[in-house]
This record gives C-alpha cells, structure tokens and sequence, in this order.
C-alpha cells in the first residue's frame, strides 16, 4: 500500500483558483489509504497559520483562516491523520484567489451604442490605460448585460463562452474575474470587448406574443485591477463616458432564438463616445452591483468531426454529426469576398429534410458573409440545438467542418453500464440531453424558441443531474436566482420559468412541481453533497413557498380546485393538451404539498429550526393525513386510478399503512401490466413509478417497463435512433413523421430522471446520509441483465458498485472511499456494515420465471402480456393474416387478469382466431 494522499478543493469550484467569498468552504479526498480508514484529525495551512481540526469532517468544512481579502491569493494545504495514527503528506498547495471586490470597489457603469441603428445591436467598446514598471498582477472583472468576449491587446482574455450567462438581471449580475496580468505590458495597453445582447435583448413569449422583457440593447461593464509590487491597489479603465464604442464590426446581428449574421469583411471603424447607463425596459431599469461567479462558466468542450453526407430530396446537402447537440458550426473555408454561407440546424430529419417545425419561431440560423481571405467561421453570440446542418451558398468540404459542443464545464462524475446495449444508450442520452441543457442555467430544451429555466424540470432531474455531473454550484447559483424572482412574487409563489422571462404566464398562483424546485432541488443539493451551507441560504425560499401554497389552501391541508400543470406530458394527453393527464391535478397538487412540509420541516431540523422543525412537521402530517382520507380508499385503490397517482401515494410516504401501501403497490402493478408495459406516467409520475414498483417486490414489473420498446416508452426513442431525450414520448411517430403537436423539443431531460433509479436501484450504489458519508449498496439485479454497474465521484472519493451472474449467483463488487461507511443490503435479510476499501459478496440469484403452458384464446391477457413467447406468437400471427389490426391491438387493449385473450380479438374472422389460438398454444408449450 503506498503512502496515504490527500487532494484539496475550495468551495464548489474544480475549474478555477477563484472563489467568490471571503471563507471559502475547503473539502479534502483521501486516497491510498488502508481497508477502514477514518479520519482522526485534519492539519491545514494557508501558509501563514496552521490549524488542526479533531473529527471526521471533510465535506465543505469552515473555512478556519482569516477571511480572504479582496484581491488576497493564499496556498493552502492539507495534511489528515488516521484514527490508527496513518498520516499524509502535506497535500500539493491549492491556490485560493480571492474573486471578489471589496465594498465599493465596483464602479463601472454599463455602456453601449449612443445611437444604435436598431433593435438589439450588437458592437465593440474599447479603451486604453496604462501601465507602470511596478506591477505584481493585473485583474479585469467584468460583465454585461447580454454577453461579452473581452480582450486585453487584442487577445481573448479567457476561453469563455456566452459569459456572463443568464441571470436574473434586476436583482443579480455575475461578474468574471480574470488574471490579465500576462496579457499586458507597462505603458499604453487596449482594453476592447465584442458585445451582443444574447439572453438580455431576447423577445420571449408564445406564438405571436414574443416581447423583450430587460432590454433593447447590450451593455458592456467593466473595470481593472491593479496591484502594486508594495501592495497597494487602484482601479483602471472602468467603463464611463471615456470609452469609445463602434457598431459597424463584423458581428452583424446575434439573437439566442435568431442565430447570428456575420460580415467578415466588415472592420469597425466609426468609433464613437458611448451611452452610458442600461437600455432597460420599464421595470428593469436596476443594475444591481455584480457579485463574483460562484458556477462555471460555458465553455468549448468537445468538438465532433461529419459523421455522414446527406442527399436531401430537394438537392441539398445535409451534415449528420451523428449526435444530437448543443452548441455550433466551425467552418475553415476560402471563398469570394461577399459570398454568403447559410447554416441551417434541425435535430432530427422528416422526410430527409431538415425538420425546422419543432423550433417554432427560432429561425437558429448562422449566416457567413466571406472576406475574401482564409476564413474560420463560428457563432460567438448564439448556440443551437442539433445534430443536422444544412450549409447553402457555396462548397465546403465536410472534413473542414466540425460541430463545437458547448455548455457549462461542470466536473463529470457519475457513470453506469450494463449488458443492456439500449438501457447504456438511454443512459448516455440522458448524458447528452444534462450537457446540452446545462448551459447557463439548466434549460428545459436548447433548440427552439423557449430554452427557458422551467422549474418542473430540473425538480425531478435534479437527483439524476447530481450523481452525472458535479452540480452543487450549478445549482446554488441558479438558485439564487429563483429566490429572487419569487421575492418579486406578490405571494411567494415561485415562477415557472426561472429567470423569470415570463412573467404573465400562469400567473394566477403557486403551480405545483413546479414551484417545489424551491425545496426539492436544495433539499437533493444537501443529500448527495452534504451541502447544509445552500440549505440555510435557500431556507427563506423555501418557507416562502410552502407558506404561497398553505395560503392557496382551505385550512384542511389538501389543495385542491387551482389551475395545475399536474402530470404534464402524460402520454395519453393529446398533443394539443399536454396537461390533459389521467391523473387529477389536485392529487399532484396535494401529495406535492405534503412532501414540500415535509422537506422544510427536515430542513429546519438540519439548520437548527426547532420550531419550524415542529410546526412544518405537523402541518405536513396533517397534509399527509388529509391526502389520505380525501383520495385512497380503505381498500387500497386511488380515486385518480392512474400509475402517478399511485406513485405519488407511495413514493411520497403519503400511505405509511403496510396493508394498505402494499394493495397499492399491487394495483400499480397491475396498472403497469394492464397498459401492456408501456409508460402511462407524466412529468411528476415517470421519476417515481420504478421506484414505487421496486420498493414494493414489484421488481420485474419495473424491469418490464423499464425496457419496454414500444411506445410509449424509454427505449423506444432509443430504437427509433435518438441520441438526446424527447420531451414526449412519441416526438417522432413511429412512421418516422414529427409529433403534431406545437410543443415537439428532441432534447429534454426531464423524462430522462429515470437514470437515477438506475444508479440506486439496478447497479445500487445510493446516498444513505448526506454527501455519502454513508453509503448505501443495495443492487437489485434485472433479470434481463446480465451485469450492470454504477460509479461516482462522491466528496470523498469515488465509489462503485458492479454485479454480474456466475451460474447461479450474483457478485458484487463495491469499492467504499476513505472516510466513509456503507451499508449493504443484498435482498436477503441481512444488512451489514463495511468501512472503506473493496468488497466482493456472493449471493443466490433469483430463480428462472417457470411460464405454464396457455390455453390459446382461453388464456387471460395478463399472462399473455407477461410471457414473450405468448406476445410475439400473438402479434406475428396476427401481422400475418390481419396486419391493420396489429396496432390497435397492441396498444388498445387492456392486458387484465380477468380478460381473456379472445376479448381482445373480437369481430377477427374464425380463420385468424384459430391461427391465433394455436400459435400462442404451440409457442408456450
């Protein structure tokens, strides 16, 4: 065993020495270390002090120096001792910089066009300062309100990307903090910037209501830092009327929804004194003092090569990147001066042309006007969503032509495998589906005219998007956000789209499962990283919300009678009503609000809150109690007799009767079975009914549905060649024609949030305290699989756990990091209690499913649904001698324990009921 190791990390950050507070937070990952090691005690230097701290803790601990000052930079190192006396090294330093301003200290002013020739337009600002011989470091902050790419002597200052983001701009500015002290030299130096209006001066809204809601054009902020070789600081080049603007550059115009027109002939020339102050619209005229960024920015993370040509119908040409993504084109082509390249993006193909449809009023078009010279052709202001691209205009070779992936350089940290090769590929969309929707803030879809921080989705995608990807400061930020939009609320209620780019939309009250994002998403922050610090600062959030949706209530603790989004997306809602779900609104709206009492009442407990601890507590209880009497009956049925309601019911631990959960879980079941496998659940329901199943010993019907690759299901996007998760289950129909509906998006998490279930349940690798200071291993094998696994970097090291079959047992193997227990639950009545290290058990696999021979047409449909060999005999037969009969068969009818297959075949001429009947006889044999 080699000497024990310790790595250490600041605050929330891998990507950056900067850190956004004065006493960032410092974690320490323990590796090498001996079979069981815990940590006794923990020695940490910034080099001017050192402190030892006794205890275990290792995760976000206090920072326990002198707070940073504004410009300080400090090493730090750890160095940790075992409780069997095994001690480190000192760790390597880890630079701490301090990216914050002091009080005050911010004084540029946002400026832009003084008269610009119209809406939106983007432009470039500049100015020159100077500099001494005595200069120990340079620093520009800056931010804007659109987005900027500032450079220092004509260099880009960093490899950002649509910086500073999408915030909410009335209350919060994010500023970026740069060390520039490479780019510049004593005397004159430039500071210039390329400006666009990006998210700022975007129109949002539906159909033809689209608006701007900040304002009319970009604005540019920016200062610089200089510090002395004695020590001392002062501010430079600060935005202000001394700065110079020109809005005849290259960057024609640039939208999100638009896309971008450059004119690379163009240069600007007519340089001109700037306005000073925001071009806001009514209401958002406040520029709130920027705060340091606390998340990572966008950046270029990968770029993909043509995977195919395409011959469209038409005559064009079309480039397959053989994934569907986020981000742009990058072009390396010669030609004419003034020639004209047109890139048009789609996501998918209908009838194999660009199918435009689904990106309803984005024209996400980039269009090239070439200088005549070597070009390199790229978007600086605007992404889009696609995996096809369509170049018009002149000839490009496909080998000059990459697809940049862009969206927020968040740490991966989460993986799962299994013999299934459509359940890994369902898994790897949803990956890709996380990357292209984490961009800024998390998005609900990054192609057509909306990419909006719907709150719906990231509550039930928050679990999954934690294990893959290291998103607690992702999140924290966008958080912040939310607060702030819902203190603008009259009620507390928190918008369903945050930030809050709609403000007139649904705006009659708190809506539920949206609006639980304020309590779930820290709430699942604090779970799977140990992060009580975004408790606390969320805590005012989430008691707003609960105490928006007790005052929307009648006192009995349901609520019930409001307008709700409820199982939105159910796949039985018709495309034009995506609320239209078999599920009652009010029973999601209820079990929603029990649940949310629920997590402010273990918030509270958590910071300390004893007497909101009580009250929420008991309010929740109450809730839990009226859900109850109000909407299951005695003998174990829903009056909503639909999957989520069960789901609800069960994963919500609304029903804690055992007699009565399991004639809930029986019924779910059946449900399940009755709709031929096939998913009957929403947005609320799909995170929940695997789990609802599983939990109850209906394994193999989770694994059924699971699986399943008819639509509606998981796997059948991943049969009809998707790459990304489909915001509805049937996106493109089966005969390879785009959904109808006017809401159709190919890249859409949210039904994605099954992975988690995955990572829990099928591999069994799960949080059993907060930050997986205790682990819980609890594989439950598929007996479709023959192996699967899941692994994650958790705060304090990485995890695993891994099973696969030999003969007729299982084995398990699980790796538990330094500093950690895990409990281990096999299925078999034992739990044990392992400290760090690799383990192996062996454990007895479930026995072979026996199928009884079934009597053809007497057969009931449940077993004909729940035996293959029966189904397929049944469907081939039928395709056959009756093949328009196949899909109303399929998916009309009712698979029940009671119903004869025969029932199912009614008015089918005598010849086919008897090639029916003695097919499924002769198959089942």
């Amino acid at each position: 065993m080699s000497a024990p190791t310790a790595r250490l990390r600041a605050e929330l950050r891998d990507d950056s020495a900067v850190v956004a507070t004065a006493t960032p937070r410092l974690s320490w990952v323990v590796g090498d270390t001996a079979d069981g090691w815990i940590q006794r005690e923990a020695e940490l230097t910034d080099g001017r002090d050192t402190v030892v701290l006794e205890g275990a803790e290792s995760v976000l601990v206090a920072w326990p120096f002198a707070p940073l000052a504004a410009g300080e930079r400090r090493d730090v190192s750890v160095r940790v001792t075992s409780t069997s006396g095994d001690r480190t090294a000192w760790s390597a330093p880890l630079t701490v910089a301090a990216g914050f301003l002091a009080d005050g200290e911010w004084v540029a002013e946002p400026i832009g066009l003084a008269t610009p020739a119209r809406d939106a337009q983007p432009f470039e600002a500049r100015t020159r300062f100077t500099l001494g011989v005595d200069v120990a470091r340079v620093e520009l902050f800056w931010t804007a309100l659109g987005a900027a790419e500032p450079r220092v002597n004509g260099t880009p200052v960093s490899e950002d990307v649509l910086s500073p983001g999408w915030t909410s701009y009335r209350d919060r500015l994010v500023h970026e903090t740069v060390d520039i002290t490479h780019l510049v030299h004593p005397g004159d130096n430039e500071l210039a910037a390329s400006v666009a209006g990006a998210w700022y001066t975007e129109k949002y809204g539906f159909f033809t209501f689209a608006d701007r809601l900040y304002g009319t054009q970009p604005s540019f902020l920016a200062q610089v830092r200089v510090t002395r070789d004695d020590g001392s600081m002062r501010v430079l080049a600060a935005t202000d009327s001394t700065w110079e603007a020109a809005g005849d550059g290259a960057l024609v115009d640039s939208g999100i929804y638009a896309g971008e027109h450059q004119d690379l002939r163009r240069s600007s020339t007519t340089w001109t004194p700037v306005r000073v102050g925001a071009a806001a619209r009514e209401g958002y005229e406040n520029v709130p003092v920027p705060e340091a960024r606390i998340a990572a920015p966008v950046r270029r993370i990968a770029a993909l090569p043509v995977a195919a040509v395409l011959a469209s119908p038409s005559g064009g040409r079309i480039l397959d990147f053989g994934q569907n993504l986020v981000g742009r084109l990058r072009i390396r082509v010669r030609g004419a001066a003034g020639t004209r390249l047109v890139v048009r993006h789609a996501e998918v193909l209908e009838d194999g042309e660009l199918g435009i449809r689904p990106l309803r009023n984005a024209a996400a078009t980039a269009t090239f006007d070439l200088s005549g010279g070597d070009d390199v052709l790229e978007s600086r202001f605007s992404f889009y969503g696609f995996r096809y691209a369509e170049i018009t205009g002149g000839e490009v070779a496909a080998d000059d032509v990459e697809a940049v992936v862009l969206h927020s350089d968040l740490t991966r940290t989460g993986w799962f495998t299994s013999s299934h090769a459509d359940l890994d590929r369902l898994h790897e969309n949803v990956v890709w589906g996380m990357r292209g929707n984490f961009l800024s803030i998390p998005t609900d879809c990054p192609q057509r005219d909306e990419r909006l921080g719907w709150t719906g989705d990231i509550q039930v995608f928050s679990p999954a998007a934690s294990f893959l990807y290291d998103s607690d400061g992702f999140l924290t930020s966008w958080l912040r956000d939310l607060a702030h939009e819902q203190a603008h609320t009259d009620d507390g209620s928190v918008p369903l789209v945050v930030p809050a780019a709609l403000p007139s939309f649904a705006g009659g009250g708190p809506v539920a499962a949206w609006g639980d994002a304020a309590t779930v998403v820290p709430t699942v922050l604090h779970e799977r990283y140990g992060d009580a610090g975004v408790l606390r600062a969320q805590y005012p959030s989430m008691r707003a919300w609960v105490e928006a949706v007790l005052a929307d209530t009648d006192g009995s603790g349901l609520w019930a009678g409001r307008m709700q989004l409820g199982d939105w997306l159910d796949p039985s809602a018709p495309p034009d009503n995506p609320a239209g779900a078999k599920v009652s609104g009010d029973i999601v709206a209820s079990a929603s609000l029990a649940r949310s009492l629920r997590l402010v009442a273990d918030a509270a407990a958590v910071l300390g809150e004893d007497a909101d601890a009580h009250r929420y507590g008991d309010l929740a209880e109450r809730s839990r109690r009226a859900f109850v009497a109000e909407y299951v009956t005695p003998a174990g049925r829903m009056m909503s007799d639909a999957p989520t309601a069960y789901a609800l019911a069960l994963s919500f631990d609304l029903v804690t009767d055992p007699a009565v959960r399991a004639s809930l879980a029986a019924r779910l079941a059946d449900l399940v079975r009755e709709g031929g496998y096939r998913i009957g659940t929403g947005f609320v329901g799909t995170p929940l009914v695997t789990d609802a199943l599983a939990d109850a010993g209906h394994l193999d019907v989770a694994a059924r549905l699971l699986l399943q690759t008819e639509c509606p299901s998981w796997l059948y996007p991943v049969t009809m060649g998707a790459t990304t998760v489909w915001e509805r289950w049937d996106s493109m129909l089966p005969d390879g024609s785009i959904n109808p509906g006017e809401m159709t998006s190919f890249n859409h998490y949210a039904l994605g949030a099954v992975v988690d279930w995955l990572h829990r349940t099928v591999a069994g690798l799960a949080p059993a305290a907060p930050g997986y200071r205790r682990l819980r291993i609890a594989p439950r094998p598929l007996r479709e699989l023959d192996h699967a696994g899941a692994r994650h970097r958790t705060p304090f090291g990485e995890a695993s756990v891994a099973w696969h079959r030999e003969g007729d047992e299982i084995v398990v193997d699980a790796v538990v990091p330094p500093n950690t227990v895990a409990e281990v639950d096999l299925g078999d009545d034992a739990i044990r209690e392992v400290g760090s290290g690799t383990h192996t058990w062996r454990t007895t696999s479930a026995p072979a499913l026996e199928r009884p021979p079934l009597p053809g047409l007497d057969a009931m449909l449940a077993d004909v649904i729940d035996d293959p060999r029966a189904y397929r005999a049944l469907l081939e037969t039928l395709g056959a001698h009756a093949p328009e009969r196949v899909d109303a068969v399929r998916a009309g009818t009712v698979w029940g324990a009671r119903r004869p297959l025969s029932t199912a075949l009614m008015f089918t001429p005598p010849p086919v009921l008897e090639a029916i009947d003695r097919a499924v006889r002769e198959a089942t044999a």
